[in-house]
This record gives structure tokens, C-alpha cells and sequence, in this order.
């Protein structure tokens, strides 16, 4: 067996009503239902919903990059 590794990267976005964080944690929780051998997550977009003047909702899209493994 080789020393390599491969992986793939998953783009989904997590929502929040209370921060950039939060979402962020939102959108992990729900990918480690499904998805195995996660290993690191980027920031590619961040961006909010606006309501009476304030911030009201958070969006973050985010790539989570997991190692594929083979049989």
C-alpha cells in the first residue's frame, strides 16, 4: 500500500442567527453525519442577512476537505 493520500473537498454553507462561528460549527456538525475522515475546512464566502438595520442571520459557505480511502 502506498504512502499517499487523496482527498476531496465538499462546498455547503452554515447559517446562524448568532454568529460567523456558529455557522461555521453548524455546517461541520451536519457534514460529520455523512461524511468520514474529515481533515480541514476554508472560509469562501461570508455574508448575512439584514433586517431593521441589523444583523439578523449569518451565512458562511465553507470547502471541507475529507481523505478519500480506498479498499
Amino acid at each position: 500500500m502506498s504512502d499517499h493520500h487523496t482527498y476531496k473537498k465538499l462546498e455547503v454553507v452554515g447559517s446562524s442567527p448568532n454568529s460567523i462561528e456558529e455557522a461555521i460549527e453548524n455546517a461541520l456538525a451536519e457534514c460529520a453525519k455523512t461524511v468520514n475522515n474529515m481533515n480541514w475546512f476554508e472560509v469562501v464566502e461570508t455574508r448575512g442577512h439584514i433586517e431593521n438595520g441589523k444583523v439578523a442571520h449569518y451565512q458562511v459557505t465553507i470547502k471541507v476537505g475529507f481523505r478519500i480511502k480506498y479498499s
